[in-house]
Parts: C-alpha cells; sequence; structure tokens
C-alpha cells in the first residue's frame, strides 16, 4: 500500500490531505488544524506565549493572551530601578515561602494575564 500525503498552510490554519490506495479502491482524507497555539505575534514580533524570561521593566515578563484575545505583556517581580534593584526570590526558606504566598493570596491567584497569577507560580 503506498501512502501520499500533501500538506498547506495558510496563517493559521494547517490542511493536510491523505491519499492511499487498498484493493484498487482510492482513498483519501483530509485534516485541519490551527498551528501551534503557544507562539503569537506582539508588536509585530513573534513571542512565545506562557513561557516566563527575563524581564526588561520588571524581573520577569511573560507574553499571554486576555479575555479579548489580544496578545500582552506581563511584567512581574521587583526588579530594574524599583526601589533599589532586584530582590532575590527566597523560594527554599519555608517561612518566606509561607509569608509570600498568604500575603498574596496565592490560593486564589487570579486570571493568566495578571501580574499575581505570575509571581504566585514562580512561588
Amino acid at each position: 500500500m503506498d501512502i501520499f500525503y500533501e500538506s498547506e498552510s495558510n496563517g493559521k490554519l494547517t490542511t493536510t490531505n491523505i491519499y492511499y490506495e487498498s484493493e484498487g479502491k482510492p482513498y483519501g482524507y483530509t485534516f485541519e488544524f490551527v498551528n501551534d497555539l503557544n507562539e503569537a505575534e506582539y508588536q509585530g514580533r513573534k513571542v512565545k506565549l506562557g513561557k516566563i524570561m527575563q524581564g526588561d521593566a520588571k524581573k520577569f515578563k511573560v507574553y499571554v493572551k486576555n479575555p479579548k484575545g489580544n496578545v500582552v505583556k506581563v511584567n512581574f517581580g521587583q526588579g530594574g530601578k524599583a526601589k533599589g534593584g532586584t530582590m532575590k526570590i527566597r523560594k527554599s526558606n519555608p517561612q518566606a515561602r509561607k509569608s509570600f504566598r498568604a500575603r498574596h493570596n496565592c490560593d486564589n491567584p487570579g486570571p493568566r494575564h495578571k501580574a499575581r497569577y505570575w509571581s504566585c507560580r514562580k512561588w
């Protein structure tokens, strides 16, 4: 049995056609799927969604989609010139970890497009 396939990408949608022949009869299937949902465009640049990276305005930044579907940059963590520079994350200190999570209500971190969600996730 010979199997042939062709794939065509048109923006966010990819169409794949698969053809094969069995017992002299031709068969074919078409699949359509949305391209990688982890990539998006923010101010003309391709960015990965949901990946925490080194920040520019704050200690960390992450690109996410807000409820309207727009890609937004979320800055979080104490960093930059804010109050004298960056602050070390004392994640391995159980007392500091407990205090941080209680202070920021990390049991209910809120939506993904807010800084508190990502700060709580980091802790």
